[in-house]
């Protein structure tokens, strides 16, 4: 099968490249240089329907998450994505949301825009949709703290119970989706049960052989250690997101539309996720 895979060297998109080749697909990484890409791939530009619908001409599949942008750019990729499906109707659809909510509330937001689209469109589609990704406890100024002080510093209340998943279980799911077509509609993944901040803890504690213990920081804090990373610009969507978070009792998926419902795929715990990645402690 012919794939096309959007973001394919970034941390959403790189597992699922990775993923299909191990199983004999051909994919095709649809990136916005793809004259550094190893293997077969294309370029892509967001703004444009032509250039999509360049790209996905003659695919079998294709796995879409939407770029960060401003949100009213962000809407534009999102149509513009749903005009390139509508002219070349590939036999099969697949969209993370990225951890975002498709709210159906107006005004649509962007992931809500493409959510839509696909469900009115006819074609053989799933959306997938993570919650809070492992890999945000991996960033230098969280690792770093945990290494050094063996706490684990979150903007999470302690007793918000969330549920969690990697990159590489997002991938799983959605290259079973992509080859196997019997599923349509939303697909979560996530933990279940859910996981406290204690419980990411033990997780680490277990991986690294020492105990490292959760503690709540705001999500001001958060910002101020991630402006190195983001940008003070870049940092303003995050704070604000975990804000929201403050003041929601937990994020947790329903069981009957989850991966290990539909599909028989259970997410990582947190010590295979790390012992997979293989993390120096």
């Amino acid at each position: 099968m012919k794939i096309i895979v959007h973001g394919a060297t970034g941390a959403q998109g790189s597992p699922v490249l990775n993923a299909l080749k191990a199983a004999g697909h051909l994919p095709v990484a649809a990136v916005r240089d793809a004259s550094g890409v190893a293997g077969e791939a294309v370029s892509v530009d967001f703004t444009s329907v032509e250039s999509l619908t360049a790209a996905y001409a003659g695919a079998d599949g294709v796995f879409i998450h939407l770029p960060l942008a401003a949100p009213g750019a962000q809407e534009d990729f999102a149509r513009n994505v749903a005009g390139a499906l509508e002219k070349t109707r590939p036999a099969r659809v697949v969209f993370s949301t990225s951890g975002y909510p498709a709210s159906t509330e107006s005004p649509l937001t962007a992931h809500a825009i493409l959510a839509a689209y696909l469900g009115a469109s006819g074609l053989s589609y799933a959306v997938v949709e993570p919650r809070l990704y492992l890999e945000n406890l991996l960033l230098p100024p969280v690792m770093n703290v945990v290494k050094k002080e063996g706490t684990l510093k979150y903007p999470l209340k302690s007793g918000y119970k969330a549920s969690w998943s990697s990159h590489l279980d997002v991938a799983d799911v959605v290259v079973r989706l992509l080859t196997e077509s019997g599923i349509t509609g939303n697909v979560s993944v996530g933990s279940l049960p859910a996981l406290s901040g204690a419980d990411l803890a033990r997780g680490f504690s277990a991986y690294l052989g020492t105990e490292v213990r959760y503690e709540s920081i705001t999500p001001q804090e958060f910002g101020i250690a991630t402006v190195p990373l983001f940008g003070e610009a870049g940092v303003l969507p995050v704070v604000e997101a975990y804000e929201h978070r403050q003041s929601q009792p937990g994020d947790v998926i329903a069981e009957p539309r989850s991966a290990q419902k539909l599909l028989g795929i259970a997410p990582r715990t947190v010590e295979e996720w790390l012992r997979e990645l293989a993390l120096q402690p």
